[in-house]
């Protein structure tokens, strides 16, 4: 099972690896610059390095990049998307120090736009700044539906990844606590969920799973995630995911409200539950 944390890279990819590997965990998440800003630190290619080489001296998989949340190229606000497009753009191209990974972002908020234009612009966007020799695979987070968020559903993932002309880079990450506050019922209908995915937009699109419980109910839009077991998922429900034979294999990535001893009691937990 390949499962690990969301880490801070403020100190360094290094420390972040040995942070992850300190919690027992196989692979990490981090965001590739201030989260609710837009600075992003230089590039301290002896750290990558290092921390590549720790990666593959115990067997973890590829991490997990996410973007900032203020990325949104699909904003009504020009400024907005402007801005959005400059981070991609910058993201991508520092992306390739760490070859062949993924980078994850939430698709935007159409912000009065309109969903149909607001999903044209987030094509654009990718098809801007996209390049063909790029090794990422760049995923679209599945979202709970709050306000004007675009991905509430998987018709309209389907619809960028569509418009997307380097599709053999694009993919899907799926965010447990999202799908089922946009209405998708993971506890008592899991196979139902994955052959509609499989259906809209194909599990080889699958790429990554963010595994979080939920505070909000099915349906109720919001976007509060929880720790394994204290939300309305449920753990048993979140053990069935893992353990899923069409997901099983995939990398999960936890972004439950936890620091380094929960995060390590999580990653325990859902080891001791997981049936090879």
């Amino acid at each position: 099972m390949n499962i690990g944390p969301h880490i801070s890279a403020a100190k360094g990819y290094l420390k972040a690896v040995e942070e992850a590997i300190a919690m027992k965990a196989d692979t990490f998440q981090f965001f590739t610059r201030n989260p609710r800003g837009g600075n992003a630190k230089a590039l301290d290619f002896e750290d990558i390095e290092s921390a590549i080489d720790l990666m593959e001296e115990n067997g973890m998989v590829k991490p997990l990049a996410h973007a900032p949340y203020t990325l949104n190229l699909c904003s009504a606000k020009k400024s907005v998307r402007d801005f959005s497009n400059e981070m991609l753009a910058d993201d991508l191209k520092r992306m390739e120090s760490l070859p062949s990974n993924l980078y994850n972002f939430h698709p935007g908020s159409h912000t009065g736009n309109g969903v149909d234009k607001g999903i044209d612009l987030i094509i654009k966007g990718l098809n801007d700044n996209m390049f063909e020799e790029m090794t990422t695979t760049v995923l679209l987070e599945t979202m709970s539906g709050k306000g004007t968020e675009i991905g509430r559903n998987f018709e309209e993932i389907k619809r960028i990844i569509e418009g997307v002309e380097l599709n053999d880079k694009i993919g899907v990450c799926l965010d447990t606590c999202h799908i089922f506050s946009a209405g998708y019922d993971i506890v008592t209908e899991l196979d139902h969920v994955i052959e509609t995915f499989d259906e809209v937009i194909g599990l080889e699109k699958l790429k990554a799973i963010h595994l979080n419980d939920s505070l909000k109910p099915l349906s109720g839009n919001k976007d509060r995630h929880a720790k394994i077991g204290e939300g309305l998922i449920g753990s048993e429900a979140i053990f069935k995911v893992i353990n899923h034979p069409k997901l099983k294999n995939l990398p999960f990535y936890l972004e439950t409200p936890n620091a380094f001893d929960g995060y390590k009691a999580e990653i325990a937990l859902l080891k001791e539950n997981y049936f090879d």
